[in-house]
């Protein structure tokens, strides 16, 4: 059978990082806490009630999910941000696969920051849309200079920045968000405002003196923030991603995104979840004191971490990843080769399951 592929499409392999079942996985920068029993019932009792009524479509716009993540975001970032200006989807990555259908296609630009996260070119593919990237310097922030020079060059429809970014863990100043964001207006296509994307996938796990971009939303009526409850959630398996923007760019979402495309029993899970918020927080305090004594570990034993506001760590040098990732997964630790040669990504995960990665990793290095 010889089937009519779209030609950019030939030879790709499906993304996925690898899922082998070891007793210490730190590879996909999940919470390593399930969640509570208390959470556990409420989710059980929103997904029965759902089902009640599963014989009729969802809440094309989920104003309550909207209205109750809104009222999160005002706990979490001091922000106050109307229901109309959230958006929702299955998962991030879905959030931006909007945007990139919405505001780029055939002939428009994505410009991103390499290294960066490895889906980007996969959403710009995806929506026929170029991708373009810049390097970051050695210490992985970015070019300030290089940036403005580039938008003002390329003209994109669509900047993509993830802070913290993905996989170096690295964040944006708001003076760097407010410089692109400005460089930004009438730079897009035919003059248009060039639409800017801040990824806060990892954004609860900021330091504190790390602000949210959240905080420019009002000034910049093209900038976008997403967040996810993925990571600090501990909702990885909900697949819920949302962001925060102006009522312009929310409306243009709802014009690219499939019918009811979230279902019921994501909304009802979801609700169930966002109201035990401070509950399920409450582990990101020790995931960040965790995250700081890896880094400082790392760095008394030689490694050269990357600063990172995440809930992972990138470090090397190594002269042979393969082989230190490989001796590692052999030991039961399953890290992530990823990012700059001569580096891997470990993700935090409980104070036993860290003991184990330090352990090991002297063991093979």
């Amino acid at each position: 059978m010889t089937l009519p592929l779209r030609k950019d499409l030939e030879g790709f392999e499906p993304y996925g990082a690898p899922q082998i079942d070891v007793p210490v996985i730190l590879n996909v920068n999940e919470n390593p806490y399930a969640p509570a029993p208390e959470v556990v019932r409420d989710i059980a009792d929103a997904a029965a009630q759902a089902a009640l009524g599963a014989n009729r479509y969802p809440d094309r716009d989920f104003m309550e999910l909207r209205r109750d993540l809104a009222a999160y975001l005002l706990k979490e970032s001091g922000v106050e941000i109307p229901a109309e200006q959230i958006w929702a989807g299955n998962g991030s990555n879905e959030i931006m696969l909007h945007l990139l259908t919405a505001f780029g296609g055939p002939g428009r630009i994505a410009l991103g920051f390499d290294p960066t996260y490895s889906m980007y070119p996969e959403y710009a593919r995806d929506s026929l849309t170029e991708w373009r990237t810049l390097p970051r310097r050695a210490d992985f922030t970015i070019d300030r200079d290089a940036a403005l020079a580039a938008i003002a060059e390329l003209s994109p429809s669509v900047v993509l920045l993830a802070s913290p970014n993905n996989p170096t863990g690295t964040a944006l100043s708001l003076a760097e968000i407010e410089a692109i964001a400005e460089a930004a207006r009438g730079a897009g296509p035919e003059g248009t405002d060039t639409v800017v994307v801040i990824d806060e996938a990892y954004g609860e796990f900021r330091r504190a003196d790390t602000p949210s971009a959240l905080a420019l939303r009002e000034v910049y009526p093209h900038l976008v923030v997403t967040r996810t409850m993925s990571k600090a959630f501990g909702m990885a398996g909900l697949r819920l991603g949302y962001l925060a923007a102006q009522r312009p760019v929310v409306d243009a979402l709802t014009v690219v995104r499939l019918p009811y495309h979230l279902s019921a029993f994501t909304q009802a899970v979801a609700r169930a979840a966002l109201s035990h918020s401070e509950t399920l927080m409450a582990q990101i305090a020790s995931l960040r004191a965790e995250r700081d004594q890896l880094v400082e570990w790392l760095v008394e034993n030689g490694f050269s971490p990357a600063p990172s506001d995440a809930n992972f760590v990138l470090f090397g040098p190594l002269d042979d990843r393969r082989k230190v990732w490989d001796e590692l997964l052999a030991r039961g630790i399953l890290i992530r080769e990823v990012g700059p040669p001569g580096h891997l990504r470990v993700t935090v995960g409980s104070p036993e399951e860290m003991a184990a990665f330090r352990t090991a990793l002297l063991e093979v290095t």
